[in-house]
């Protein structure tokens, strides 16, 4: 197998999330952080682990190539072991594949599949794998995850397999990162930037993917953001996310003719990811004679309704700028 390709000849600096339930995390923490703690030592990677308070945790791992497999290698490795010492316990006569899943960019994922599902096949058939890649994205975000299931070996020349794809055809638009749903304050990302939900208002947090957004985009975020921190009514609840049990209400916008199409996109794609992301129902009134705007309708809960308008005029304002994405 040979995997100078990326090691030699593509020796940049990768990002790969990894989404893990929180017993697997566990171990890979070790008692008092000691497991880890040698993973980042031996591999020179940095291995970032996202907030424990729910039942899946983000795993980034980011750095040069080879650090970043040398990382992964002692990830499976420590999988591949978990399996073992459980199966000394078990009836089970064969032991269970090693099975774990990332997360991309779902604009990457047409890449990944490849025309006809060529690629992943291809993939599937080089490094003895099973790939899988979800059909819907993560919730409240435009990732999707991809499920990998082998021996060690198989999973990490598949992984390396993914990396070079995703190299030669980075996302396209702005990516929303899947967060695991904390029991605590929950967090949206909208536009490149991390909101904290405290009280009525989302508050813009420092977080560390920014720092990996173009100059171009920030430019863009900086004018969508001309209306932050956006209000969420407060619900009896409290706030446990963009699908808050609070009563549905509806939000009218107007916008002109002209820039309609950036919000509805190529095919309804734009309207549908924003649909998708807030989790509002939005109507657009059919033209009328004589009127140079058209008619939004905004319908879910207060805190869907700021998140889709935000969206929009995250829209509005990058077209206003010639930066919009198609």
């Amino acid at each position: 197998m040979d995997s100078g390709v990326i090691e030699g000849g593509l020796n940049v600096t990768l990002t790969i999330r990894l989404l893990m339930h929180g017993k697997e995390v566990g171990s890979i923490i070790g008692k008092k952080g000691e497991s880890v703690k040698k993973m980042r030592e031996e591999s020179g990677a940095r291995i970032n682990i996202s907030e424990g308070n729910c039942p899946e945790r983000i795993i980034t791992l980011a750095g040069p190539t080879t650090a970043i497999f040398k990382a992964f290698s002692m990830i499976i490795e420590k999988l591949e072991e978990d399996i073992s010492s459980s199966m000394t316990n078990s009836t089970a006569t064969s032991k269970p594949p090693v099975t774990l899943r990332i997360v991309v960019p779902a604009s990457q994922c047409g890449s990944l599949i490849g025309k006809g599902g060529c690629k992943i096949k291809e993939i599937r058939e080089s490094t003895g794998a099973q790939v899988q890649v979800a059909g819907d994205m993560l919730p409240n975000s435009t990732e999707r995850a991809i499920t990998i299931a082998g021996t060690p070996q198989s999973i990490i020349e598949c992984v390396k397999q993914i990396c070079v794809v995703m190299l030669e055809s980075p996302p396209k638009g702005v990516t929303i990162p899947y967060r695991p749903k904390p029991s605590g304050s929950p967090v949206i990302f909208a536009g490149g930037q991390a909101y904290a939900v405290q009280g009525q208002h989302a508050i813009p947090q420092p977080d560390s993917s920014s720092a990996a957004i173009s100059p171009q985009l920030t430019k863009l975020h900086q004018l969508a953001m001309q209306q932050t921190p956006f209000p969420i009514a407060p619900s009896n609840q409290g706030f446990t996310g963009i699908d808050a049990s609070a009563q549905p209400s509806s939000h009218e916008m107007t916008i002109p003719n002209d820039l309609i199409g950036c919000i509805i996109g190529r095919q309804g794609a734009k309207i549908n990811e924003i649909r998708q992301m807030s989790g509002a129902q939005i109507k657009i009134a059919n033209p009328v004679d004589g009127s140079t705007d058209r008619q939004v309708t905004i319908t879910g809960s207060p805190a869907s309704i700021s998140l889709a308008e935000y969206l929009i005029n995250a829209r509005l304002s990058s077209e206003a700028t010639g930066l919009a994405a198609n």
